[in-house]
């Protein structure tokens, strides 16, 4: 027999948040690993500074550029995380979109900088200055892929204003890859 009367709604549970734990664990591992990565690249850079990468010049325009897409990028895809909130549907599509292109625009800008520089990877910069830029750029392929298949998801209508975490969780892990490519920028591209 249960105390409880039959009349008694059953209790709301809070809704649990699993895409948004789990974009802040993969946001925190990428970021160890590009922090990591770019101390690497400072503690050997130290000791010879004055010839580090006086062979091959890395310009500055790509990434200068690079850094304003990104910076671009990070207003779009918190309207698209503040459009489904909303239930603007056509917003956040259209915010999504422009997000997504972007990042394909990074993606390519990176590629056109590595034709540019030809860095062999027979010099001591050369495997240092790959695994940090292609380290960041892996966690934007993860972004992109990651917020296309939310995209996907949101144009499936499984995103509204009674759940918007899977975008939400798609802008936190958006934000966190600009920020460590403002970390590479600072330490790769300006201090050389």
């Amino acid at each position: 027999m249960s105390i409880i009367a039959p009349t008694v709604p059953a209790p709301i549970l809070p809704r649990r948040r699993q895409l948004l734990f789990g974009a802040t664990f993969a946001s925190a591992g990428f970021g160890a690993f590009i922090l990591t990565a770019v101390g690497m690249y400072l503690q050997a850079r130290a000791p010879i500074e004055s010839t580090w990468l006086s062979e091959h010049a890395i310009p500055l325009t790509q990434p200068n550029v690079q850094l304003g897409t990104l910076i671009m990028s990070l207003f779009t895809v918190q309207w698209a995380a503040y459009s489904i909130k909303r239930d603007d549907r056509g917003h956040a599509f259209l915010a999504l979109a422009i997000t997504l292109l972007f990042g394909l625009a990074f993606l390519n800008q990176t590629w056109f900088l590595f034709t540019q520089i030809g860095l062999p990877m027979a010099t001591v910069e050369g495997p240092l200055f790959y695994l940090v830029v292609g380290g960041h750029l892996v966690m934007v392929g993860v972004a992109i892929v990651f917020l296309a298949l939310m995209t996907v998801r949101a144009i499936g209508g499984n995103f509204s204003s009674s759940y918007p975490d899977g975008l939400s969780a798609a802008a936190l892990f958006w934000h966190a890859m600009v920020a460590m490519y403002t970390v590479v920028w600072l330490t790769v591209y300006i201090m050389k």
